[in-house]
């Protein structure tokens, strides 16, 4: 069945429709940049390192996951890259470990605890957003 828009009142549609509040909106730059910036950091590592295609997609298939929800403005796929970013941010601290001091891996790791509370943040102003219109709806009777 065809979404009907707003009026079909499924959560993705209520997501999209939505504008964003002050807040939720920065948060959501925010995250878009943050991720742009480790997902530019992951490519110059692997490009740098020159290593195998098999590498290349352990390091920027985790983030490319994420961009089919991100761009619907789904909430599990926020905090999903939360989880995700972990991993990346393991990654960056043994590497900042082993070479102290290394830019693009200090720049990684600046982007990946941007993202991961951006992302955080920005789930729960947004649900906060999400709620508020529901309940608003629920009153009115729509």
């Amino acid at each position: 069945m065809p979404c009907s828009g707003y009026a079909c009142g499924a959560p993705r549609c209520r997501s999209i429709l939505l504008k964003r509040g002050g807040v939720s909106t920065a948060a959501h730059l925010l995250v878009w940049l943050a991720w742009a910036v480790l997902f530019l950091q992951q490519l110059a590592d692997a490009w740098q390192q020159q290593l195998p295609w098999i590498i290349w997609l352990g390091k920027l298939l985790p983030l490319l996951i994420f961009l089919p929800g991100m761009l619907r403005d789904n909430l599990r796929s926020y905090i999903w890259l939360c989880f995700v970013s972990l991993m990346y941010f393991v990654a960056l601290v043994e590497r900042l470990f082993a070479l102290p001091g290394n830019l693009p891996a200090v720049a990684g790791m600046v982007a990946v605890v941007t993202l991961f509370v951006s992302a955080m943040m920005y789930v729960r102003w947004r649900a906060r957003e999400l709620r508020g219109v529901t309940a608003a709806q629920t009153e009115s009777g729509d």
